[in-house]
């Protein structure tokens, strides 16, 4: 069939892709012919997010002239009717074109004697496929970083976006035009041609003529032609938007864009300049040296490009995944898939082409955490490397998409055992204490032996993930804060945690260092061992919170009252007495009573140590509240997510 429209009737074809993977109703995504002119575009609603053309008799501009043997490929553009029709050659084969949930264009094939449909390709394949990726007047190289340069004769319209890597605002003119004085033009090849939208078209000009009329109209910024044979004229008028490098195929056929007579001449200036050199060189038999001081200069230059370009973010050594490499892999973000949420967005399974399982985390549109979370955990975790710390694979950043690739953690997260009156019986006391070592001593290579100080500033259950063995691994790096040199101690007006996992002084004052982090592991510590969430505990006998309960039990020595009923079987009664004394140490009101982390394994590991333990202080929040408090705390309870990653929720202080 075919996509396009016919302008006497004035009916339209394209493609609508469905809402969800299990909703077969129109969802937001299209793909069909732009308007009136010869190319396509898939847009979701109004805008456009990808484009391909003009069609030039042989491709389209900037896709492969052949993508597979066997597909036959027509394109039609007339007085009459613009369309796209394909066929398929080996008679044993079905296909068919498609734009799926995510708005990416893909070929499927069937083959004969099987049920399932194949993806053969897709359209889109890497940034530089998204439309106007570089803003106006930019062009997009994805074989060098950064990806997004300035035409020749242009620069960026906000240098210092351009720096931090945001190139939506575009390029503009070093010098205006000025059709007072003579004008000319330079020709770029192997690219994709601007957007159509302001152009004039017309098919019985050669490309001499295409020059001459160009330059008659002050406001012509290119042109092209239309055919790979050299006939035809397309103008561009305005700004050039959604240019992108294609280096795959060699091809003449190109872009020539307008510039002032005083780029022309800089650049004979330059040429003529290394032909001198070139020739002096020569007849003074200094060839080497000229070679020498030439690969000198283009060092320095490239040099001084990475530093420009690396001088606003971190050097994170971290794979990029593409879109279409994670939409098939989550199968399209379906519900199917979804293992979780949190404040960040939404968690999905997912899995590799090679089989490898993966967790992703997508940054949702609406997300109360932003891009400054995203990239603080991507630079953050990128540098640690601990059995006991979730691994971050890679990054997927595409348009307004911010997603975290991470290892999957079958198990999901810690808060999906120990508050479950099910699944908590799962955990018997050798694996709690196994995973409170564990947690332990991730906190520990945070706070002391990785090569950057890291404070995790929200340590809570749900942001401890457990692997196909209950091996735990803390996760969730998105607030978290790195010391340096021989900092202790920092403050911040924005207190951004988890209520119920805070210390005082944090939660109170803003003020955070690693005593904060321990604070947070003795809540986290004390509900292991009791089963029960600190905020929303409710005793029938006080209004204390689980720290206050924890305190009233060792105060009257009846300790062991705080264990979990469910491992009565299973418990070394010592050894859940001293978690209980160490957690109620880390959780002392003032921070430098608290243990460090070193202290802490010390305590925890060595079942010598107990009797010399010293005795806890009052727990930090040690305030009954009244009835009324603990009715509204039970209905305001922590959120939490079930995957295998989780994200803190913003509270006001």
């Amino acid at each position: 069939m075919k996509i396009g429209r016919n302008f006497k009737t004035g009916i339209n074809r394209y493609l609508t892709a469905r809402k969800g993977v299990n909703d077969p109703s129109p969802g937001d995504f299209t793909y069909g012919l732009d308007n009136d002119s010869p190319q396509f575009d898939v847009r979701e609603g109004t805008k456009k997010r990808f484009r391909i053309g003009p069609w030039n008799g042989i491709k389209y501009s900037g896709r492969p002239s052949q993508i597979s043997p066997i597909i036959y490929h027509v394109s039609v553009y007339n007085t009459e009717e613009a369309y796209n029709m394909f066929e398929v050659t080996d008679k044993s084969i079905i296909s068919r074109l498609t734009v799926n949930e995510s708005g990416l264009v893909q070929r499927l094939v069937l083959y004969e004697n099987t049920s399932e449909w194949i993806v053969m390709y897709t359209l889109q394949n890497d940034l530089c496929d998204d439309y106007a990726h570089c803003g106006p007047n930019g062009i997009c190289k994805i074989n060098q970083l950064p990806i997004c340069e300035c035409l020749e004769g242009f620069v960026p319209r906000l240098e210092r976006e351009w720096q931090v890597l945001n190139w939506t605002g575009g390029c503009v003119r070093r010098t205006p035009l000025d059709c007072q004085e003579r004008e000319g033009f330079l020709k770029i090849k192997n690219v994709k041609l601007p957007d159509l939208l302001q152009f004039k078209l017309d098919e019985r000009m050669n490309l001499k003529d295409c020059r001459v009329e160009c330059l008659k109209n002050c406001s012509c910024t290119a042109y092209a032609n239309l055919n790979y044979n050299g006939s035809g004229c397309l103008m561009w008028f305005g700004n050039l938007i959604d240019i992108r490098e294609y280096i795959e195929e060699q091809s003449e056929q190109g872009i020539y864009i307008r510039v002032p007579a005083s780029e022309i001449r800089t650049g004979d200036s330059i040429w003529k300049s290394r032909r001198i050199v070139i020739i002096v060189a020569s007849s003074m038999l200094f060839g080497l040296l000229a070679l020498v001081l030439m690969c000198w200069y283009m060092i320095r230059k490239c040099r001084r490009k990475i530093k420009e370009s690396q001088a606003n973010k971190e050097d994170l050594e971290l794979p990029l995944f593409d879109f279409v490499t994670i939409a098939s892999a989550t199968n399209n973000f379906s519900d199917s898939n979804k293992i979780g949420t949190g404040g960040f967005g939404l968690v999905y399974k997912g899995e590799l082409f090679k089989g490898q399982e993966i967790a992703v985390k997508r940054l949702s549109r609406n997300s109360q955490q932003g891009v400054e979370q995203f990239m603080n955990e991507v630079a953050m975790i990128s540098k640690l490397q601990h059995r006991n710390l979730v691994r971050l694979l890679g990054c997927c950043i595409k348009r307004d998409e911010r997603m975290l690739i991470y290892e999957f953690m079958s198990n999901r997260s810690l808060n999906y055992f120990i508050f479950d009156e099910t699944r908590r019986k799962l955990l018997t006391w050798p694996k709690r204490f196994e995973i409170i070592m564990g947690i332990s001593r991730g906190l520990l290579y945070l706070h002391q032996d990785s090569r950057l100080r890291i404070i995790h500033r929200d340590l809570k259950a749900s942001n401890v993930l457990l692997d196909n063995e209950l091996n735990p691994k803390i996760s969730d790096f998105g607030i978290a804060k790195m010391f340096g040199g021989d900092q202790v101690e920092a403050k911040t007006n924005r207190v951004i945690g988890t209520y119920g996992y805070m210390s005082p002084e944090y939660a109170i004052d803003g003020k955070f260092s690693v005593k904060s982090d321990v604070f947070s592991l003795g809540v986290l510590l004390l509900e292991i061992v009791s089963g029960k969430r600190n905020r929303g505990f409710n005793h029938p006998d006080h209004y204390h919170n689980l720290l206050g309960h924890a305190w009233l039990l060792w105060n009257d020595e009846k300790a062991l009252g705080l264990m979990d009923q469910c491992l009565e079987d299973s418990c070394v009664e010592a050894q859940v007495v001293r978690c209980i004394q160490v957690g109620l140490l880390c959780v002392q009101k003032h921070g430098e009573e608290r243990p460090t982390m070193s202290h802490v394994v010390r305590m925890l590991d060595n079942e010598e140590i107990t009797s010399t333990l010293p005795p806890p202080k009052e727990p930090g929040f040690y305030v009954e509240r009244s009835s009324a408090d603990t009715s509204a705390v039970g209905l305001h309870m922590e959120p939490s997510t079930e995957n295998s990653v989780t994200l803190t929720l913003e509270e006001g202080r």
